[in-house]
This record gives C-alpha cells, sequence and structure tokens, in this order.
C-alpha cells in the first residue's frame, strides 16, 4: 500500500484470559473517546479547512466552507418547516451533495436522520415511513424515487417532501447533456402542491438558524436494518455513538493531518457503512469525498483516474467486479483500503491485491455498531480469512449461545458479542428486541465465531444459517470459501435443504466467469479434500448471477424463498 499509515491504538491489541480460561479480544487501553456532536465534524472542518476540497461530485466541487454555510441555510430552511428537536426527516437520495448537506442540517436543528434507500419498493418505504413517524422526506426529482415518495405524502406522519435537482448539482456541461438525453427520468416538480418544496427554497434564506440545545448522546440517526432476518428495526444511533466510530477509524488509519485525504465514495452513503466511512470519517479528517451516484464500471475507473483517491472502502461484490477488470492504475494512489458490509472472500482478496498492487483489510460489525468493530490493521499482520482485531476502545467476547452467561476459551465457537462506545441505544420503539440484542452490557451480533490467541476475529456464520445435518452444525461460510477457491467462481452462496435422513442438507448456488464452462461433478470433485463429507454439498445450482441486496451484498433471503416455493409447487417433495 503506497504510504505508510500509522496504527494507533490497535498496535496493542491483545487477548485477556479470564480465571476459568476464556478469552475476550480486547484493544488497547486508551483513554475514552470524548463526547462529540456530528455537526462539530463539519463545524471544525470549515473552521481548520474551509478552503479545501470536501465534495467532488461528477466534477463539480465544493469547499468546507461552501458546504457548511448551505447546510446553515438549509437548517434555517428546516426550522421555518416545523422541524425541531427530535422530528425524523428522511433522506432518500442517491450519493449528491445534497445529502451531506441535508444530513448536517437536519443534525444541527437537533433532528433525527432516517436513511431510505432510493431503490425501495413502496411497500419498504411504507413500512420505514410509518415506523420512524418522519415528517419530512428528502428526496431528488428522479423517477426512481418522486413518485413513491408522492405516494406516501398525507400518510402515516409524512407531510413535506423537499425535492432535489439532480441536474442542478452537475457541472454544466454534465448537466446540459442529462437534461438533454435523460429527460425522461425526471419528473417536474409540483409547483402547485404546497406539500412539495424546492431545495433552492429551502435554502433560500441567508439566515442562521436558531440555537437548540443538543446533547452527544442525542439520537442521531435511525439506521434500519437489512430486513434479512425479519421486519427491518431502526438502530438508534447517537451523536456520541457515531463519533466514536469515526474516532476509531481515525486511530486506526492513521490519519496524516497535514495532508488531504482524498475519500472515494460509491457506497450508498444511506448505508451505515459508507456513513461512517466515507462521510462521517471523510468530514472528520477534512477529507474530500468523490461522490459517485451508483457504481457504473466505465465511470468509477474513469473517476478514479482523474481524481487519484488515496483511500477507498468497497463491499465484497465491488471487489468481485474490480477483479474481473483492468484497472489501468485507478488505485496507484491508494494507501487505505477496506473492506466491509459482508465477509470478503480469500481468492477475492487476493486477486484484488495481486492485480492492483493495493493491500485490502477486511473489517466487520453492524448498523447496531455504527457500525465497525473489528478490522486487520493496515500495516502488520493479516490472518486469511479473519477480519480482524478489536477495534480501539472495543471489547470482543465469545459467548456460550446455548448459555451467555460463559465466555468460551481460545478457538472455542460461539456468538461474537462487542462491547464500546460506538454500540447503540437500543431499536426504535422496540424495547423488548433491545433487551433480548444485550447480554450481560454486550451487544450479540448473531454470528457465531472465535477468537484466535492473538485476539483476532475468525467468523463461521450467523446462528440463523448454520445447517443442522444429523446432529452436527454445519456453517454454510465454511463450504462458500472452499468453493471461491475454484478458479472459475465468480460468486458463490450456499442454504440449508430439507433431507430426508439429516434433516437438512447443503445446497450451493454458484456463478462462474463469463464463458467458463464448469460441471457439479468437477466442482464436487474440488470440494473433496477441502470439506467434510457432511460439509459436501448435496444439491449444486449454476446461475448466471446471484441476487443480491440493494447495497450488492450477496442475499441468500430470495433463495430461501425460491426454494420454499419450489418445495411448495412441488406438494413438499425432496
Amino acid at each position: 500500500m503506497g504510504g505508510a499509515a500509522t496504527i494507533g491504538g490497535l498496535e496493542g491489541q491483545m487477548q485477556t484470559l479470564s480465571s476459568n480460561g476464556a478469552a475476550s479480544g480486547q484493544a488497547d487501553e486508551m483513554p475514552p473517546i470524548a463526547p462529540r456532536l456530528l455537526t462539530d465534524l463539519l463545524d471544525h472542518a470549515v473552521k481548520r479547512h474551509g478552503e479545501w476540497t470536501a465534495i467532488d461530485f461528477m466534477g463539480r466541487r465544493w469547499t468546507y466552507a461552501e458546504i457548511g454555510a448551505l447546510a446553515d441555510r438549509a437548517a434555517r430552511g428546516l426550522q421555518d418547516l416545523g422541524v425541531v428537536k427530535g422530528t425524523r426527516v428522511g433522506l432518500c437520495l442517491p450519493n449528491t451533495p445534497y445529502y451531506v448537506i441535508l444530513y448536517f442540517a437536519i443534525l444541527r436543528v437537533g433532528g433525527v436522520v432516517v436513511n431510505f434507500n432510493p431503490l425501495y419498493t413502496q411497500r419498504e418505504m411504507d413500512h420505514l415511513v410509518a415506523d420512524s413517524g418522519a415528517e419530512i422526506l428528502v428526496t431528488t426529482d428522479l423517477q426512481v424515487s418522486m413518485p413513491k415518495v408522492g405516494e406516501l405524502l398525507g400518510k402515516h406522519k409524512l407531510r413535506r417532501a423537499i425535492v432535489c435537482s439532480f441536474a442542478d448539482a452537475l457541472p454544466a456541461l454534465k448537466k446540459g447533456a442529462f437534461l438533454l438525453f435523460k429527460r425522461r427520468d425526471v419528473i417536474p416538480f409540483p409547483e402547485h402542491d404546497l406539500r412539495y418544496v424546492a431545495y433552492d427554497d429551502l435554502v433560500a434564506r441567508a439566515v442562521a438558524p436558531d440555537p437548540v440545545a443538543r446533547d452527544p448522546d442525542d439520537l442521531a440517526v435511525l439506521q434500519y436494518t437489512g430486513g434479512t432476518t425479519g421486519v427491518p428495526k431502526g438502530a438508534m444511533l447517537s451523536h456520541a455513538n457515531l463519533t466514536a466510530n469515526s474516532a476509531q477509524m481515525v486511530t486506526h488509519v492513521g490519519h496524516m493531518p497535514e495532508t488531504q485525504e482524498r475519500t472515494l465514495g460509491v457506497l450508498p452513503l444511506f448505508h451505515v457503512f459508507a456513513l461512517t466511512t466515507v462521510l462521517n470519517y471523510s468530514i472528520d479528517t477534512a477529507a474530500e469525498m468523490i461522490l459517485l451516484p451508483r457504481f457504473e464500471m466505465k465511470s468509477f475507473l474513469k473517476t478514479a483516474l482523474r481524481t487519484k483517491p488515496t483511500q477507498f472502502f468497497g463491499v465484497p461484490t465491488l471487489y468481485t467486479a474490480l477483479n474481473g477488470q483492468e484497472t489501468h492504475g485507478a488505485f496507484s494512489s491508494v494507501r487505505v483500503c477496506i473492506s466491509g458490509g459482508a465477509p470478503l472472500p480469500l481468492e477475492v482478496r487476493h486477486t484484488f491485491e495481486q492485480r492492483t498492487g493495493v493491500r485490502v483489510v477486511e473489517g466487520y460489525g453492524l448498523s447496531e455498531a455504527s457500525p465497525i468493530i473489528t478490522c486487520n490493521p493496515l500495516e502488520g499482520l493479516v490472518k486469511d480469512n479473519s477480519c480482524g482485531p478489536a477495534f480501539p476502545c472495543t471489547q470482543i467476547e465469545i459467548r456460550d449461545p446455548n448459555d451467555l452467561d460463559r465466555i468460551c476459551a481460545i478457538g472455542e465457537k460461539g456468538e461474537v458479542c462487542a462491547r464500546g462506545p460506538q454500540v447503540m441505544q437500543g431499536y426504535w420503539n422496540r424495547p423488548e428486541d433491545s433487551a433480548k440484542t444485550m447480554t450481560h452490557g454486550a451487544l450479540r451480533t448473531g454470528d457465531i465465531g472465535y477468537l484466535d490467541e492473538d485476539g483476532y476475529l475468525f467468523l463461521v456464520d450467523r446462528i440463523k444459517d448454520v445447517i443442522l445435518c444429523g446432529g452436527y452444525n454445519v456453517y454454510p461460510r465454511i463450504i462458500e470459501e472452499a468453493i471461491y477457491e475454484h478458479p472459475m467462481v465468480t460468486e458463490a452462496a450456499v442454504i440449508g435443504i430439507p433431507h430426508p435422513y439429516r434433516g437438512q442438507a447443503p445446497k450451493a448456488f454458484v456463478a462462474v466467469h463469463p464463458g467458463d464452462t464448469l460441471s457439479a461433478e468437477e466442482l464436487l470433485e474440488f470440494l473433496r479434500g477441502r470439506l467434510n463429507k457432511i460439509e459436501m454439498p448435496a444439491t449444486i445450482e449454476f446461475r448466471d448471477a446471484l441476487p443480491k441486496t440493494l447495497v450488492g451484498k450477496l442475499s441468500k433471503k430470495e433463495l430461501v424463498a425460491e426454494e420454499d416455493a419450489r418445495r411448495a409447487s412441488e406438494g413438499g417433495a425432496q
């Protein structure tokens, strides 16, 4: 990786032994992280580096001073619309300067940000509006989201929509081309409907917002979980939670204040991984955010070559996609490259490093922890298939799922639990779920893993994903990792299906490189010696591509639903 990075609090990761030989991964003893308001991050950047570029959006740039001024104007506009402390305001936006400006404006007046994916279905958006009690929703004038927001106005507590012109955020030449060739993607602004407010009108008054008494423990963001195990729940993340995770990132990365970093931000800011790494951390360090509204390979590589980013944060599917392309030096300036959001297959990591010459390290977290709780060091020992030691000021415990009072021994598999200042306040309006997700004051992740003698965390699988084969626990991730070792495989997912003898058996869904041909018999032969007999897939199904979530993570939920539907149509036949 180009350039040296000081790991700070991660240099002294250690394994602490309790009196009964149990283990917990624990960060170095460090001073506690001082609670801050999220708006403090922007205020500090504006004061110290107001002339620095804050955002590069498709070639158009804004300085920190400009972003700070626009956030203040937007805050004034929100107060004029009746936003007070505690008002929930939804952001249904792609990566644009609007997201950054409105995010800090909402927080400035004591409001609560509710993140919406613009690609959500009408049903999903309806649930989030109803559950969060959002009163205002910010959207663009694009076809992908504007009609869905319009359908929700007047329902539940939603009373206003703020509409941002996508074209107005573009450089002049690109704006002209967009309006000429993409006009059908734009919904005309309903000027005579008073429920809609134009962004330009929101920021029209150059008047400071009224001061609002705020505290770092105040709720800042409702971050809804993916809903893969049920109805999405709103994780309540405070200012202190999110600023703590940003401070932990600064310690982990080893930011050099005399040099402005450049963060390539293609991960959507409404996703918690990007919220911390691309937005909060970048603002905290006065980095330049290079924002892209979506991942499109040609545009992505062209932008990377133009802007020479020094930092890149991606999910495994992004690294997989990049492995199939000639990057032409797009990553030549990158010194910080982290994967998160889902397990990073070892072969994907090795291939990316060999092709680009850039070291990529894997981190681990969840919405309920703002989200990062472990990460491999940028310099020093990276262990294959490990998501690294605990983040600074974070403690990882492995507890027996059948007896949560017991902390497991080194190397023993159990439920991963975490303590730290980044852990959420609970679930929005769900006290019972909040209580269930905590044990002995630690957050239960729902993941099975173990700690080694150096305090590195190895994940095995989700508790709910464990396949019970004749009394044995079979972990899909182990099977998937073995499948990924085959050079023709690009994607793999394993689920449990009913088996007349064992109760359950593994079924593998596999995609291979375009043009390659791989049979089930060939793949099974490849897996022999890599998996035991119980772990061997009972069935292999090849597909051109596997289903993914809206943020690009492989999604097993659709595969499970398809299998259930198939069995139902066959009358339960195995």
